[in-house]
């Protein structure tokens, strides 16, 4: 998928870009599909590669990748990632993963991509769309398991756990015990899902609202996830880095210029760490490497 580019062996950072809609519909943690089909032709003509969880699982362990390697992410599992975003990627052999919350994913055949400006399920808000979902109509926005059988055989997409309730069992749970079985049936719920439809689940895990704390940590390691995905956005992902905290940022609603300017920022050696410090400082976050 996209160009492979020269292995390099000095220590270079990885950025994961974090999506979440691709629709025509603005508002939070959306990019509209001519934004994004920019972005996404930026990455192919400028020579990046779109690594595979595989090979940024790699280069954590130090393992050479491309200089210009980005990994591209997706959160929750929503229909217009179907509708939009899959057919941009396709398009430009670049590819994704998607965490998806397994509860909220459906039986039913496949809808058309091509249909997806007449369709308003893909043009719905995050708002509206979490809506929908709390009324349990996740259907009505969130992609089938065929459409992500779809994609992952068409290859724009892998699939990986995002839990499968999407519950802040911190915020649930009266005490640490209750929390920490809390935690852990919900991560088994996952995977038998994953199991049960995709044929296997993977060692990467996304928390649901970024957040998580040790019991978290703890009860994903022990029930088989080790890469693990935060909202944090103020570190670096070098080799050696640690894969139960990996960083991500958000990508916003802009062009390819946004994205060429951000990625410089994330991977300069001397102005990435003062970014990042300066960022997480006024967040009252720890900042990363």
């Amino acid at each position: 998928m996209s160009a492979p580019g020269r292995p390099q062996h000095r220590r270079h950072a990885v950025p994961v870009l974090m999506y979440h809609h691709v629709s025509p519909s603005p508002g939070m943690i959306n990019i509209t599909p001519g934004n994004f089909e920019r972005q996404i032709a930026w990455l192919a003509a400028d020579g990046w590669t779109a690594l595979s969880t595989a090979q940024f699982a790699g280069h954590l362990r130090g393992e050479p990748v491309p200089d210009k390697s980005v990994l591209i992410t997706f959160d929750d599992g929503y229909l217009n990632n179907w509708l939009y975003a899959h057919p941009i990627l396709l398009r430009y052999g670049m590819r994704a993963a998607l965490f998806v919350v397994t509860g909220w994913v459906h039986d039913g055949p496949v809808r058309q991509c091509g249909q997806a400006q007449a369709d308003q399920a893909g043009r719905l808000t995050h708002r509206e769309c979490g809506q929908r979902i709390q009324a349990g109509a996740c259907d009505e926005v969130i992609a089938r398991w065929s459409e992500l059988q779809a994609m992952r055989q068409a290859g724009s997409f892998e699939i990986h756990s995002h839990t499968h309730t999407h519950t802040r069992w911190d915020r649930q749970c009266a005490g640490r015990q209750e929390k920490a079985a809390a935690i852990a049936a919900d991560l088994q719920a996952s995977r038998q899902a994953l199991v049960r439809h995709l044929g296997g689940v993977s060692e990467h895990l996304c928390w649901p609202q970024g957040y998580f704390d040790d019991d978290y940590r703890q009860a994903a390691q022990a029930a088989g996830f080790r890469y693990l995905y935060t909202t944090h956005a103020f570190g670096r992902n070098l080799p050696g880095g640690d894969p139960g905290h990996i960083y991500r940022f958000a990508v916003r609603d802009r062009d390819e210029r946004w994205l060429a300017q951000r990625l410089r920022l994330a991977r300069h050696p001397l102005w990435a760490p003062l970014y990042n410090r300066f960022k997480a400082w006024k967040k009252g976050l720890k900042p990363g490497a």
